[in-house]
């Protein structure tokens, strides 16, 4: 979990007190909470956030708003691409951004399924200057581990030759 990555393991990068890269360490819903406890301390300088490809999902997703709504989070930069997000976890964000219109100016949610209603919510926390990454890519990347890079290839007998 979250000390693995702290002892070494997966990604975790921290050029400086200003951005934290944790992506691709095996954190679950459940390293959120302390997560979001480093959002709204009053001394964390913390801006840029990376926790892609984690299986953090709606309910850790849910857990990381409680930061993101508190008036001290100078949080700039959040990547959630590929945490299986989906629209629930979506309106937990877009909650926290209309209750704190923060300092965030882009949020990553790529690779995950935020679905219509996700996108809209987002969208209507009405904050200018939010740059929102947004692709669907499918139920697929709702998949624990690797499965979610997966994906159904056809041959087209037209196009193909034997060698």
């Amino acid at each position: 979990h979250w000390g693995r990555c702290l002892r070494g393991e997966g990604e975790r990068e921290a050029k400086d007190d200003l951005t934290l890269g944790l992506g691709w360490c095996n954190l679950s819903e459940g390293c959120c909470d302390d997560l979001a406890s480093v959002l709204h301390s009053p001394h964390s300088e913390l801006i840029d956030l990376e926790l892609r490809d984690n299986e953090l999902q709606d309910s850790g997703v849910r857990a990381l708003s409680a930061g993101l709504e508190d008036l001290h989070c100078k949080l700039q930069r959040l990547g959630l691409s590929g945490c299986q997000v989906t629209e629930r976890g979506c309106d937990s964000l877009a909650s926290a951004l209309r209750s704190n219109p923060s300092d965030l100016r882009e949020l990553d949610l790529s690779y995950n399924h935020p679905g219509d209603s996700g996108v809209r919510a987002l969208s209507a926390a009405k904050l200018d200057t939010l740059t929102l990454l947004v692709d669907h890519g499918g139920e697929s990347r709702n998949k624990p581990g690797p499965r979610k890079y997966g994906c159904q290839l056809t041959l087209d007998p037209n196009t193909s030759r034997s060698v």
